[in-house]
Order: C-alpha cells, then structure tokens, then sequence
C-alpha cells in the first residue's frame, strides 16, 4: 500500500488501534485501510471526520459491521467494547451547538470500553443548569468539557470536581471568538488545578485521553 504505512503494532503498544482520520482521503483508501486494520484483528476500528458519501463507502465494504455516527461525523467498524474502566466518563458541553464535537468524543470514550454519561447544553449563561448536575460531575473519574464562545465551562467544572477535566475547545462563537481561539486560550489560561486542553474542535483526541485516566493501572488497556 503505497499511500499509508498502517500501524498494526499501536492496539499492543497503546490499548487501542490506529484511528483512520478521513478527511483528505478518498473512500477507496479509507477501505483499504480499514481492512488491513480489520484483517489484523485490530476491531473497532475508528474512522474520523468523514461525510456521509464516504460513509455510504465504508457501508458497502463492511455491511452491517459498521456503524455511522452523523452528527460527529465518526464510524466504528466492529463493537464497542464493553466498559471496562475503572469508573465512567461525563461529556459536558455549554451549548447545544457544541454537541457534534461532543459527539466525537462520546463514540470515542465508548468505542474504547468507557461507561460515557452525557450532559448537553449547560453553559455558564444558565449556571444553575451545570449545579443541577453536580452529583453526576461528582461521579466520574473524568470529565470532557466541550465549549466555544470564551470557554469558561471548563474553569468553572474544574473548580467544583476532583477528578481530571479535558477541555474542548469549539470553533462555535461570534467573530471575536477567532474560530475557536478564544476558547482555547481561555482554557489553556484555566486557574483551575487538573484542567488539560486538547486542540479546537478535537473531540477524538478527548475521547482517547479521557479512556486513558478511567483505565489508568489497568495493564493492556
């Protein structure tokens, strides 16, 4: 395969497979791809960042095995394993805009054997919404706060938990917010203690550090 060097040894070496990031690739490499992961036991298999032509594509060549999830615009090629973690994560995200990155994480976290809770739309314009959920923050052994706007979701949920917090830049806002800059910078300036930042929009890249703390210890996993 001219086009990609798969890495069969990173479900071994990681816990979890190398995820195809779609975009930029054409359908026909995504498959091909996609079946040396699967030939290679290496299931689910992630596919990110693909439309729905490229979905219908990946569909043909795995039939019922695969599964699209729109909104976060992700599929999964084989099950989600069964949660396996040493406790469950929250994705959070300040508005209802903010859900298809949640999204993205959401497929993620559960695809790689995570119980995953998910509360939508409550940002801090509504604060009494967010309070109203703090036994179900309280709860979990990481949180993932997606925000855009001036991101200050993840600041104020790292200051009422004690567990880790990864924050989720979005793209979502007015012009001042620079595509999701205000938001990232206003998390990466977080007073917050345990708040980590990942880049704009990345939920996969939540999803993955988030499995890591809830299977933290657990060898292999």
């Amino acid at each position: 395969m001219k086009f990609a060097n798969v890495d069969l040894e990173r479900l071994k070496r990681q816990g979890a497979a190398e995820t195809i990031f779609g975009e930029g690739k054409s359908s026909e490499q995504i498959v091909r791809i996609a079946k040396t992961l699967v030939e290679a036991g290496q299931e689910p298999v992630l596919v990110t960042r693909i439309n729905e032509e490229k979905a219908k594509a990946i569909k043909a060549a795995f039939s019922k095995k695969f599964a699209y999830f729109p909104e976060g615009r992700i599929g999964r090629i084989g099950k989600k394993k069964s949660p396996d973690g040493i406790g469950k994560i929250v994705v959070v995200t300040a508005g209802t805009s903010d859900i298809p990155v949640a999204q993205e994480a959401i497929v993620t976290a559960e695809s790689l054997g995570n119980e995953v809770l998910a509360i939508f739309d409550v940002g801090v314009a509504g604060l009494h919404r967010l309070l109203a959920r703090l036994d179900d923050l309280r709860s979990a052994s990481a949180i993932i706060a997606v925000a855009g706007m001036e991101g200050a979701l993840a600041s104020v949920i790292g200051g009422l938990v004690a567990c880790p917090v990864v924050a989720v830049p979005t793209s979502v806002g007015y012009g001042a917010s620079f595509g999701g800059i205000a938001a990232l910078l206003s998390m990466l300036n977080s007073c917050a203690a345990g708040v980590s930042v990942v880049n704009i929009d990345n939920g996969f890249g939540a999803g993955i550090l988030a499995s890591r703390i809830n299977h933290a210890g657990m060898k292999g996993k």
